[in-house]
């Protein structure tokens, strides 16, 4: 997108959606559909990755993160882990400069300081690089669980109660939402799932308690630019209301 482009046109492209999350599902069912390996349903899941990160910058999305390796996902056989962090350190690798050049703030969700020292070393080097960028940030659950970041969210706040900075009638709403691993970012609008599963599976619970939740049938590798448009088109048609009536 043109860095010139009304603000307004950009309202018409997100209908208001700032902070859009994503459950990408269904690249085992893609593969196994097409009689292929997982693995190849995995590479072609990335490639889906590679395509809405530029579309979500293109058409103004401020924010979005994705749901790529939860703490649950480590049950998988150890083969299909193992392709899932290649995947990985191969996508940090060959993205970092396109990051970069189109001012893109690569953020981190979950306790990826649990992976292999070589993946922690690329995050962080990723990390570093694109820090001053602006144009939009993508955060990346790796590692991540929803339950275990809202604990180590009310660990932070017990501990800072301990210390003495703050009074444990006075914790409110603002100190849970500083201390969990989305800090910073805008709040979540949109949460869109693939593949027709009707979950969150402990993915932004806390975020995602007055988003709009928007299902599709569509499998993530098939996951497109007019599918997200569709989805942010729903979410323009929506009232949000936020429990006020």
């Amino acid at each position: 997108m043109d860095p010139d482009t009304d603000a307004a046109q950009v309202a018409n492209l997100t209908h208001g959606a700032r902070h859009v999350a994503i459950i990408m599902d269904g690249n085992g069912r893609w593969a196994k559909r097409k009689h292929l390996p997982r693995s190849l349903g995995h590479k072609k899941g990335v490639e889906t990755v590679r395509n809405i990160v530029r579309i979500a910058g293109e058409v103004g999305i401020e924010a979005l993160t994705l749901y790529a390796f939860s703490s649950e996902n480590w049950r998988r056989p150890a083969d299909e882990v193992s392709d899932l962090m290649g995947l990985l350190r191969q996508y940090i690798q060959s993205d970092i400069d396109e990051f970069d050049e189109n001012g893109v703030r690569l953020k981190i969700i979950g306790n990826y300081k649990a992976l292999d020292n070589d993946i922690v070393d690329l995050i962080d080097n990723a990390l570093a690089r694109t820090a001053g960028n602006d144009r939009m940030t993508l955060a990346i659950a790796l590692n991540y669980g929803a339950q275990d970041e809202m604990l180590r969210a009310v660990q932070t706040i017990a501990a800072a109660v301990k210390r003495g900075e703050v009074e444990p009638e006075h914790i409110n709403v603002s100190h849970m939402s500083g201390a969990l691993d989305t800090a910073g970012l805008p709040p979540l609008d949109l949460l869109i799932r693939t593949s027709g599963e009707l979950r969150l599976s402990n993915f932004l619970l806390w975020q995602a308690a007055y988003s709009e939740l928007y299902f599709t049938e569509t499998l993530w590798p098939d996951f497109d630019k007019s599918e997200l448009l569709r989805a942010l088109e729903s979410f323009g048609n929506r009232e949000r209301r936020f429990g006020g009536r």
